[in-house]
């Protein structure tokens, strides 16, 4: 409260009004409105991870197969993303999300590399918010990252072994640890129910604080079981996840207007790869299968929903083109957070933050992508990849079309050029080189040609 503030504390309009009128008009002018002290308060950030869902699982993106209204909802409240990247499997997607670094600065070029990443060495979202005074959480799966969330910076955490736990019937689902602690997942606890609540309790003890929360969804990673919402007789069980997952959207949406957060909470949605090679073919828009899927570098692996609702900042129902990548989220949260990021260390974000407040800002002309050896840089026309390999991207979701190394079209020949500009740049190969297979995959997942 500030001096003013606490001077008319108490103070009746007829007091204020034997003010002179200059002074008294001052007075009223400079008290902060809800909405003042609102915005003046640090947002919160809720960052929504689903696994393995692609574009063509989502309504909003014209998913011909799967309902998802919820998830539309926020679409239609803030900002749907129409060309947001990530690495084309979830330990790479996510050592990149969370460091905002490209894997050959940090290594994590494939599932089993991401492991050795050292929290001495790499910086993660919540070591730059907790400057900022937020508390943190991670929630949900942490998968092929190493040791804990609390090694990265984050206060509170909940995770899982593995991917795709929802039982107790599965092996790796029997218990998960909590703050370090391990606890049984009990008969009939639905684990992204155990996760939800856990979201729930978190917010409930950070009200007056501002936070930050990495919510990493177990839908849609196979093992691909029933839900608590699915009939017996059940004909589409992967439909049922992906409705279950939305519904935990709405839910979530739900318990911040209940406990008074929604207005100055951001709710981020995006995926961290692609759809799973077993589901690619439903997944399709106006019937249409997207070119590649999880694990490719094709633009079916690493193409992602990414909608970004933040009220009263927003605009309601807009549609954006601008390239994104997975790298950007470190530098958009902490502009928004007001930290300043460090000099010293190589960031490859670029923040995004003006597109959410409905200005053009500084979109990026090109993005990157990896997974082991294998890159592309990406404009929105054309694709580049470190074989020299040119791509006509008109028609990408659903085709990526090879143009001739000898071609003489003018618009071919200039995205060429700066395309190859930005991987001289970047120079991915006097990076960490990947030493896997190079599939990216766990070795023993490629062995066994595990999805």
């Amino acid at each position: 409260m500030n001096a003013i503030t606490k001077v008319l504390t108490g103070t009746s309009l007829r007091s204020i009004s034997l003010l002179s009128l200059p002074i008294a008009g001052a007075l009223i002018q400079a008290i902060p409105t809800q909405a003042q002290q609102s915005q003046a308060r640090k947002p919160n950030i809720i960052f929504i991870l689903a696994d393995d869902l692609g574009i063509g699982e989502v309504g909003c993106y014209g998913a011909d197969a799967y309902k998802t209204p919820n998830i539309d909802r926020l679409a239609s409240m803030g900002i749907r993303f129409t060309h947001s990247f990530t690495a084309p499997l979830s330990g790479p997607s996510r050592a990149t999300i969370l460091t905002g670094r490209h894997l050959f600065r940090t290594g994590a070029t494939n599932q089993d590399a991401c492991g050795l990443m050292d929290s001495s060495v790499e910086t993660m979202m919540p070591v730059y918010l907790k400057k900022a005074g937020y508390a943190t959480a991670a929630i949900g799966k942490w998968g092929q990252l190493p040791l804990n969330p609390s090694d990265f910076g984050f206060d509170d955490y909940l995770k899982f072994q593995g991917s795709g736990i929802y039982w107790n019937t599965q092996a790796r689902g029997k218990t998960y640890l909590l703050n370090g602690e391990e606890k049984n997942l009990q008969d009939k606890e639905y684990m992204p129910d155990v996760m939800h609540k856990h979201l729930v309790d978190f917010m409930t003890q950070h009200l007056k604080d501002p936070f930050y929360v990495y919510y990493s969804l177990s839908h849609v990673h196979n093992e691909i079981l029933p839900t608590p919402d699915s009939n017996p007789d059940s004909k589409n069980i992967y439909a049922d996840n992906i409705s279950y997952m939305d519904k935990l959207v709405g839910q979530l949406v739900s318990e911040l207007e209940r406990l008074k957060l929604s207005d100055n909470t951001i709710l981020v949605f995006f995926g961290d790869n692609g759809t799973a090679a077993a589901r690619a073919n439903e997944a399709t828009i106006g019937g249409k299968r997207l070119i590649g899927q999880k694990g490719t570098m094709l633009e079916g692996g690493s193409r992602e929903p990414l909608i970004v609702y933040w009220p009263g900042v927003t605009p309601k129902g807009k549609v954006i083109g601008d390239l994104i990548s997975a790298t950007d989220f470190v530098p958009t949260f902490a502009e928004i957070a007001g930290v300043q990021l460090p000099k010293e260390k190589i960031l490859d974000g670029q923040s995004f933050n003006a597109q959410l407040h409905g200005e053009k800002g500084n979109p990026r002309s090109s993005i990157f992508v990896q997974l082991a050896n294998n890159c592309y840089a990406r404009s929105y026309d054309y694709k580049l990849n470190q074989s020299g390999e040119l791509f006509d991207m008109s028609n990408a979701p659903f085709e990526e079309i090879p143009v001739a190394a000898d071609t003489k079209d003018p618009k071919a020949l200039a995205a060429l050029g700066k395309l190859k500009a930005e991987l001289n740049r970047l120079n991915p190969a006097g990076g960490i080189r990947d030493t896997g297979d190079g599939s990216g995959r766990h070795a023993a997942n490629a062995r066994k040609k595990v999805n």
